[in-house]
């Protein structure tokens, strides 16, 4: 009896196997059949691919393949500009939080090398279009702690010089410039712009004080600022209400010229306030047509050579 357990024993454990191995065989075949075509992921074809969309202008799907190639690819010498043009993707397309993620990523893993020392640039410049001044200052600052190269110190020390211009920071900006050494003066061109950045002393400009002072007399601080037709409104709605809170009082009608001295009051109180808010808009304005004129005469911007995938700084002057 035992020898007959024993044998059906041996007997299941081989029908089994033999359903195992058919069921491999058979796994075998329908993989084989069903399966698409392997695709190799190749170095080179990755990073022009994300090159192209780059230039194409397609930088959110150009960010995603370059992320893709710094994946597979890690050791590659072309890593760093991968992480590089990312951030510069992220830039392209407003994304700055990204954007100073990427030239961060650049910066800690690749330490001092020309794009990591153009990472500081360019987080500077994610911070400056964001409106983020000081931060955008802070990191300018860093690079020229951290940086031997002259050439790297002088567009920080020019960059930063823009951004207090910007700010209307004009001691701070002659300062910055002052700081660029001298044979790169002709290079920024730097004569000619702090002698175009000497006009900000011209900049026309009004008293906010004065302006609200003057409003005592309705109208008179918007004729102050240059806003003739609201001070002529001002002036003859705050006449009229005075009139006719005059003859309400005038004529007993005490409740109605009570009601019409609370809207005269809100009426004369907003015509202080509109003019001190013009002469701080009127200063705003002229600072800004200036500070247009004087970029006029300097442009920078950031270049990319398609054949050498090398970044360097392009400065544009118009005479």
């Amino acid at each position: 009896m035992f020898q007959q357990v024993g044998f059906f024993d041996r007997g299941l454990l081989v029908y089994t196997m033999c359903l195992m191995i058919t069921a491999l065989v058979s796994g075998s075949f329908v993989s084989r059949a069903f399966a698409g075509p392997v695709v190799e992921i190749d170095a080179d074809q990755q990073f022009k691919f994300a090159d192209y969309l780059f230039e194409k202008g397609d930088y959110l799907k150009s960010a995603d393949e370059f992320q893709r190639f710094i994946f597979f690819f890690p050791e590659d010498p072309r890593a760093e500009q991968a992480q590089f043009k990312r951030g510069m993707a992220f830039l392209n397309n407003r994304r700055f939080s990204a954007a100073i993620a990427s030239f961060n990523a650049v910066i800690v893993r690749y330490k001092d090398t020309p794009l990591s020392r153009r990472s500081y640039l360019m987080i500077s410049e994610s911070h400056r279009r964001s409106r983020a001044f000081d931060a955008a200052v802070i990191a300018l600052h860093n690079l020229i702690q951290i940086t031997a190269d002259t050439d790297t110190k002088d567009e920080a020390y020019y960059r930063l010089a823009w951004i207090y211009i910007e700010t209307g920071d004009w001691d701070q900006a002659r300062s910055s410039f002052s700081k660029i050494s001298a044979p790169n003066w002709k290079k920024y061109s730097l004569n000619n712009l702090l002698t175009d950045l000497d006009f900000e002393k011209s900049i026309p400009r009004k008293d906010p004080r004065l302006a609200g002072a003057l409003s005592i007399v309705p109208g008179a601080g918007q004729l102050y600022v240059e806003r003739y037709r609201d001070a002529l409104i001002a002036f003859l709605i705050n006449a009229g209400l005075i009139l006719a809170a005059y003859e309400s009082f005038d004529n007993e009608l005490y409740a109605l010229g009570g009601l019409i001295s609370v809207v005269e009051i809100g009426f004369y109180t907003g015509n202080i306030y509109g003019a001190v808010s013009s002469a701080h808009k009127y200063n705003r304005r002229n600072k800004q047509l200036f500070i247009d004129r004087l970029m006029e005469n300097s442009k920078i911007k950031l270049s990319a050579d398609p054949q050498s995938k090398k970044f360097f700084l392009s400065l544009e002057y118009n005479f």
